[in-house]
C-alpha cells in the first residue's frame, strides 16, 4: 500500500461519511424518513449512528499521521502541544458559532447551545492526541480499556439524585442526563432540553473512539506489507464488530449514552470498512467509483460548517410568499420540486440527495481551485 492510496482511501473514507451526514441530516421533512436514515430512537443503532464515530475514528488517524509528521521535520514537544490546544480550541470555538448561528435573537448566544458536533471533535481530539503523543499503543489500550470499563460501571452502578436505581433505559434519569442538567442547564439540545446527546460524561468515552483511530494510524504507518495492513485493519475490525455485539448483550449500543460497546462495535466497522476501501482502491485503482468520495473528503470541515448554516438559513431565515402565507424557503424548494409529485418518503428523500448534490458540485468546485478551510 502506497501513501498515497493509503491517503487516497482515507479520504474517500472520510468522504463516505461527509455525504452520509449530508444525507441524513437534510431531509425534506423530518416527518418523513427512511428507518435507516434516521437515528436509533435510544438504544440500538441504524447505518445513521455510524457517521459521528467515524469522524472521530477518522480524527484519530490523521492526528497520528500529521503529528507524526511534524515531529520528522523537527517540532519539539512544546510546539506539538500548543498546536493540539491551539487546534481543539478553534474547532469547539467554531462549533458554538454554529450553534449560535445567526446571532439573533439574542438569545441564540445567551442561552446558546454549549455542547454539539464540533465541540465533541474538539474535545476529543484535544484529549486524544495529548494522551497518545509520546506514549506508547500499549499504555492507549491500556487507558482505552479503563476509561470504557469504567463508564459502563459509572452509568449502570450509581443513580443520580432523586432516582431510585441506576438506569441507562430513561434518557432523563440517566447518570449522563443528570450530569448535562447540573453543568450545563440552559445550554443543552432544545429537542431534550433535559440531557444532551453530546453532554460531558458521555464525551469521556467518545474520546476511546479517537485513541482507537490513532492506534490504527501507528498500525498503517508501522506495519510495512501491505497485505499485513489490510488483515491487521480487517481482522481488527471483525473482532471489534463481534466484542462490541456481544459487550451490548448487557451494555445496550446506545449512540446518545455514547455507550462503551457502541464505541467498540463503531470503531470495529470503521477498521473493516476503511480497509475495504484500501482494497479497492488497490485492486481497481483510483478510478471513478471513489473520485465524488475524495472530493466529499477533501474539505469535510467547509462541508460541515457551510452545510449546516445553509440548512438553517432556508430553514428559518429566508421567508417566501406563498399562497397568502410566508414560508420558509427550504419548505417551499421541497414542496415545489419534490412533494408535488413523489410520495412524502420519496420526496424528503430526494430533497436530501439533491441537497448533498449541490455540496458534491460546490466541493468540487472548491477542490479545483485548490482551497480547503483548516484550523
Amino acid at each position: 500500500m502506497t501513501v498515497s492510496s493509503r491517503w487516497g482511501a482515507l479520504d474517500a473514507f472520510r468522504g463516505l461519511t461527509i455525504a452520509g451526514m449530508l444525507l441524513v441530516n437534510n431531509p425534506g421533512s423530518w416527518d418523513a424518513v427512511y428507518p435507516p436514515l434516521r437515528h436509533a430512537a435510544w438504544h440500538g443503532w441504524t447505518p445513521t449512528d455510524l457517521v459521528f464515530p467515524f469522524f472521530l475514528f477518522i480524527v484519530g488517524i490523521t492526528t497520528e499521521l500529521s503529528l507524526g509528521r511534524r515531529a520528522e521535520l523537527g517540532a519539539g514537544n512544546r510546539a506539538i502541544a500548543a498546536q493540539i490546544l491551539k487546534r481543539g480550541a478553534l474547532i469547539f470555538l467554531l462549533g458554538l458559532a454554529l450553534n449560535a448561528f445567526p446571532f439573533f435573537p439574542i438569545e441564540r448566544i445567551t442561552q446558546v447551545r454549549i455542547p454539539g458536533v464540533l465541540q465533541r471533535i474538539g474535545v476529543c481530539y484535544t484529549a486524544a492526541a495529548l494522551l497518545a503523543w509520546r506514549r506508547s499503543s500499549r499504555f492507549l489500550i491500556v487507558a482505552s480499556a479503563a476509561i470504557l470499563v469504567g463508564y459502563w460501571a459509572a452509568l449502570t452502578r450509581i443513580a443520580p439524585p432523586g432516582v431510585a436505581d441506576p438506569t441507562i433505559g430513561l434518557p432523563d434519569q440517566t447518570l449522563a442526563a443528570y450530569l448535562d442538567r447540573l453543568l450545563l442547564e440552559g445550554h443543552l439540545w432544545s429537542q431534550t432540553k433535559t440531557w444532551d446527546p453530546e453532554g460531558p460524561l458521555s464525551t469521556i468515552p467518545a474520546v476511546v473512539s479517537c485513541i482507537l483511530g490513532i492506534l490504527a494510524g501507528r498500525w498503517v504507518r508501522r506495519e510495512p506489507a501491505s497485505e499485513s495492513r489490510l488483515n491487521g485493519l480487517f481482522g481488527v475490525g471483525a473482532l471489534g464488530v463481534a466484542l462490541g455485539f456481544a459487550w451490548s448483550w448487557t451494555f445496550p449500543i446506545n449512540k446518545n449514552l455514547w455507550t462503551s460497546s457502541y464505541v467498540v462495535f463503531t470503531a470495529g466497522t470503521a477498521c473493516v470498512v476503511l480497509a475495504t476501501m484500501t482494497w479497492l482502491r488497490e485492486s481497481w485503482g483510483p478510478s471513478r467509483w471513489s473520485a465524488p468520495l475524495v472530493t466529499f473528503g477533501l474539505n469535510p470541515l467547509a462541508a460541515f460548517i457551510g452545510s449546516g448554516a445553509m440548512a438553517r438559513t432556508f430553514g428559518s431565515l429566508i421567508q417566501v410568499e406563498r399562497g397568502g402565507a410566508t414560508v420558509p424557503l427550504q419548505r417551499l424548494l421541497y414542496e415545489s420540486l419534490f412533494a408535488s409529485w413523489l410520495s412524502p418518503l420519496n420526496a424528503s428523500l430526494a430533497y436530501a440527495v439533491a441537497f448533498t448534490v449541490w455540496w458534491y458540485l460546490f466541493l468540487l468546485a472548491l477542490e479545483k481551485a485548490g482551497w480547503t478551510l483548516r484550523v
